[in-house]
């Protein structure tokens, strides 16, 4: 896996109150659950650019309000029918 180092000014780190670590950490996150919101990566991969295991990272996608299972009209329509 490639680094790609981001560049944070001193007044965000301020401001949200976090160690640079941390700060990273939730930077990696927003990441992985945005390119995943895209369907960019896959739930696996995001959860890898996350640093964490796929179930954790499940878990922050549903604090942050993001389907794991985005089913279109159609698609929703077929799984009803055979409820």
């Amino acid at each position: 896996m490639h680094l790609l180092p981001v560049p944070h000014f001193e007044d965000l780190l301020l401001a949200s109150g976090r160690t640079v670590p941390e700060l990273e950490r939730e930077l990696r996150l927003l990441l992985a659950v945005k390119l995943f919101e895209l369907e960019r990566v896959s739930i696996g991969q995001a959860a890898e650019i996350a640093g964490l295991g796929k179930v954790a990272f499940m878990d922050e996608l549903g604090r942050m309000g993001v389907p794991v299972i985005d089913f279109g009209e159609d698609q929703l329509e077929v799984e009803f029918e055979d409820a």
